[in-house]
């Protein structure tokens, strides 16, 4: 036997064994599982939906927090409690000076709202364009450091 027949018979037969090979691999049973992209699919909306949930959690605590600061409390002893706590700040601006005068009313009312009188004061000189004399008039009713006292007048 030469290396011609040698090579007749293993050619062929190589060439079988790789169509078999073929065959198999084509009509064997796909795993009907689920696909990569489907899976990242399912993973970006899990995170997305969790993501979302936290914000949410997040949104709801903070506007309870601000309902909590801006509205008034149910329970009468806290109202007493806060009302007392605010009053304390504000006497310290407010200083000596101004609760000694009888017949005027403090600049900062007990409730923590500027007198009425002095916010139209405060109006009038905005209006006519003194607004550095209104930051002035202001800090020295209330004593507030400059930032707040200006802060203030742009919002009239």
């Amino acid at each position: 036997m030469n290396f011609g027949d040698v090579l007749t018979i293993v050619l062929p037969l190589l060439v079988l064994v790789g169509l078999l090979w073929a065959l198999t691999a084509a009509f064997k049973p796909r795993d009907t599982g689920v696909s990569d992209a489907e899976r990242y699919q399912r993973e970006l909306a899990a995170r997305s939906a969790a993501h979302q949930a936290a914000q949410v959690q997040e949104a709801l605590a903070l506007r309870a927090r601000i309902e909590a600061t801006t509205k008034p409390s149910q329970n009468t002893a806290s109202q007493s409690e806060q009302a007392q706590q605010r009053r304390i700040p504000i006497q310290a601006q407010t200083g000596p000076s101004q609760a000694a005068r009888p017949g005027e009313q403090p600049a900062v009312l007990p409730n923590g709202q500027l007198n009425p009188q002095l916010a139209f004061e405060l109006q009038n000189l905005v209006r006519s364009g003194k607004k550095i004399e209104a930051i002035k008039v202001l800090r020295q009713a209330t004593h507030t450091d400059l930032l707040t006292a200006k802060n203030y007048v742009d919002r009239l």
